[in-house]
């Protein structure tokens, strides 16, 4: 017995050297300093980091002769003209950028090097000075004006070109010691702005389509639409398949193309209600965006939905991955707050920059402050991630759901039908779907489905709330 105990401490001690010497040869020979740079060692990450607000000033006009008549009364003294001497003069058409005084009100500041000051409003500026600009950025670290970089679809890029600013000196400072200089630009080490040229703020967003017309049925009854509707959606069929049980099931020659025109007709009137219902949302949303397929070509949706009460309440479709359609459908699901709730909303999203760049939007636009959460990678590596990833996992789980239901499409055919057909399946998620976190119910129950007992009716009522709502729309776009 004693011989085991011996030999068994002999091995721990073993085990502590090797690990001992393991330690030694990773602070040795691997980077430490590289991990502690960012969330991410990846340089192609880092360029993604979002930096917060500059400093803003917007640059305003005033009238200098407002002014003249200003000092006239409260000091009840005139602004002469600027006295030259020594023969020095400056040319007429220097003219002040803020409250355009003539040049006899102008001071030459600096020994005639092109700096000028004007005597009423004491405006120091040059010919070319940012004071003739409507809005200037200045870097919150260092106070020196941003300069623009670059030009994108939606933004400009402003960067701080100061080496002297603390930011950079501190970003510079985390680099590896043995970093070659020619890779450098790789990392993310001046503070950065992007500034938007589109004000998502301004976008309606619930346009009434041109498809939310009238149904007028020549052949068919609004009965065979809601069959349409329910084999099509409900039950996950593609629009021929849909034509052919109608055929072989109920004895109804149809045609996948109309059964097309009436998905999308019913999508447009639709979608208006459940845009615009009150939900009752949570304090905890969350979001994802997945690809899909508009004629071959990769697209994208937006998803917005309440964590805890599993609605869908803000999506969009884009062309692009930028950060306006993230703008639009966070719009969507904040307008679903009769009182925004502020810090007390947590908005848990992956790592993708474009949400911190909406939330910064947010902040500066509507003056809406909430707390975002990003759950970064597929385990979890860090403590956020092990108090969110059940967050993150839920609208993961949806969008699992919703490719199901799209796979069968093989793509849309148009942007207007990739979202009219998204809106249709998400009346359907949020409204006739039974779910077991809802004790197979449908997540919002409404009162006037539970007269219909079939499916097709209950279609027909979702489509005559939504004339409805189209009805209200029109008459308050009206008064």
């Amino acid at each position: 017995m004693d011989s085991i105990i011996t030999y068994l401490l002999i091995y721990n001690q073993y085990l502590i050297n090797i690990i001992g010497e393991l330690l030694l040869f990773i602070s040795q020979h691997i980077p430490l300093k590289q991990m502690i740079f960012d969330d991410s060692n990846s340089p192609e990450y880092q360029k993604f980091k979002i930096d917060k607000l500059p400093t803003i000033l917007k640059f305003e006009k005033v009238d200098y002769k407002l002014l003249l008549a200003y000092y006239k009364h409260k000091y009840n003294k005139t602004v002469k003209p600027v006295q030259r001497r020594n023969g020095k003069s400056i040319p007429e058409k220097i003219k002040c950028p803020k409250c355009g005084a003539p040049h006899e009100y102008i001071y030459d500041n600096n020994g005639n090097k092109g700096q000028y000051k004007c005597k009423i409003c004491n405006l120091p500026f040059k010919e070319t000075n940012y004071a003739t600009k409507p809005t200037v950025f200045i870097c919150p670290y260092c106070g020196a004006t941003l300069t623009e970089q670059k030009q994108r679809k939606h933004f400009k890029i402003h960067k701080c070109n100061n080496s002297k600013c603390s930011y950079y000196k501190k970003n510079l400072k985390k680099l590896p010691k043995n970093l070659d200089s020619a890779v450098k630009y790789k990392y993310k080490l001046h503070y950065i702005y992007r500034e938007f040229n589109i004000n998502f703020f301004k976008m309606d967003l619930y346009p009434i389509s041109k498809h939310a017309t009238g149904f007028s049925f020549k052949k068919f009854n609004p009965h065979i639409m809601g069959l349409c509707l329910t084999y099509h959606v409900n039950c996950k069929m593609s629009t021929r398949q849909t034509a052919h049980v109608l055929k072989e099931v109920h004895g109804i020659k149809i045609s996948h193309r109309t059964i097309a025109n009436y998905a999308l007709t019913a999508a447009a009137v639709i979608k208006p209600f459940v845009d615009t219902y009150n939900y009752k949302p949570s304090k905890i949303l969350s979001a994802d965006e997945t690809y899909i397929k508009v004629k071959g070509i990769k697209h994208y949706v937006w998803i917005v939905m309440d964590a805890c009460k599993k609605s869908i309440l803000g999506y969009q479709v884009s062309d692009t991955r930028a950060t306006g359609p993230c703008i639009l459908a966070m719009r969507m699901a904040f307008d679903k707050f009769k009182k925004f709730p502020g810090k007390a909303l947590n908005f848990v999203a992956d790592g993708y920059s474009a949400y911190p760049l909406a939330k910064q939007q947010f902040e500066l636009e509507e003056n809406k402050e909430f707390n975002l959460t990003q759950v970064i990678g597929l385990t979890n590596e860090d403590p956020v991630s092990e108090e969110f990833r059940w967050v993150k996992q839920v609208v993961e789980r949806l969008n699992r759901t919703f490719k199901a239901s799209y796979r069968v499409t093989c793509g849309y055919g148009s942007d207007e039908g990739a979202l009219y057909g998204f809106s249709l399946w998400v009346a359907y998620y949020n409204f006739l779907r039974p779910h077991p976190y809802n004790y197979h119910r449908p997540l919002n129950e409404l009162d006037a489905l539970n007269i219909a007992d079939n499916m097709p009716a209950k279609w027909q009522i979702l489509i005559s709330l939504g004339q409805q709502t189209i009805l209200h729309m029109q008459e308050s776009k009206t008064s």
